[in-house]
């Protein structure tokens, strides 16, 4: 007497034999009809899609928005899917619904934009450095034992181990190491320095005061570099202090026009 055979079992519980579905999708033109069938396969592999999702929570992100992800990823991979190539949909969904994820954190969750290839850096040197403290009597890894459990250059170890921090970055409200009095890492930014400004301005009507008649050129400089009053400029100059008022602003204007004209 022969054992009775055992019907083939999905590799996991929540994988749904929808292979006649798919020869369907393949068969129907795009409509309402092919899509409707696209979003029950969709449906009847969500809990798939869902324990993909939980294998990446508690990792600064939340349950809820790892669901949606995985969830748009298991939609692609619906829609991309092709039943003729012979592999079965599990092993086409699983990783288009895990790269999905990992994009997510890789251009969702860092607190500075990082270059992507700067981003692959930082995950295999997190996932040695991890390794090696637990084979190095919890001695943390030098840059050497990183690249060789990688296969990285140095460089490019050195460049993952700055790209570690880049994550979650320090907020500009977090008290300083050994600051008692709450001195902040906002407190050590400069302010803006206007004199900055001024250096830009004098260098662009340098030219243009250079070529001032002689008069107008020492009126601009006994007010703005000797800092004298219009009344003591007229008394210097002979002539009285409306002239020396109008000379002023006309000779302004002038230059300023001049620079702003160039400028454009």
């Amino acid at each position: 007497m022969q054992p009775k055979t055992r019907p083939s079992a999905h590799p996991h519980d929540d994988a749904p034999d929808t292979s006649a579905e798919f020869e369907r999708i393949a068969e129907l033109p795009d409509g309402p009809e092919k899509d409707a069938l696209r979003q029950r396969v969709v449906e009847a592999w969500m809990p798939m899609a869902e324990r993909l999702a939980g294998q990446y929570r508690n990792r600064g992100e939340a349950l809820e928005d790892l669901r949606q992800v995985a969830a748009l990823g298991l939609v692609k991979a619906v829609n991309r899917y092709d039943p003729a190539r012979g592999s079965a949909f599990e092993s086409f969904a699983v990783p288009t619904i895990v790269g999905e994820i990992k994009r997510h954190f890789r251009d969702h969750l860092w607190g500075l934009h990082v270059p992507r290839r700067v981003q692959e850096l930082r995950n295999r040197v997190r996932a040695a450095h991890r390794e090696l403290s637990h084979s190095l009597d919890d001695r943390a890894p030098d840059v050497q034992e990183i690249a060789e459990r990688t296969g990285l250059c140095e460089e490019d170890v050195r460049v993952g181990m700055e790209a570690l921090d880049s994550f979650t970055p320090l907020s500009l409200d977090a008290q300083l190491p050994g600051a008692d009095d709450g001195y902040a890492l906002m407190d050590t930014l400069g302010e803006r320095e206007p004199a900055y400004d001024r250096v830009v301005d004098r260098e662009a009507v340098r030219t243009r005061l250079v070529r001032l008649p002689e008069r107008e050129r020492r009126i601009l400089y006994m007010r703005f570099f000797c800092d004298m009053t219009q009344s003591r400029i007229a008394e210097q100059l002979g002539i009285s202090q409306m002239h020396v008022s109008r000379l002023i602003n006309r000779t302004c204007s002038n230059v300023c026009e001049q620079v702003m004209a160039e400028a454009s």
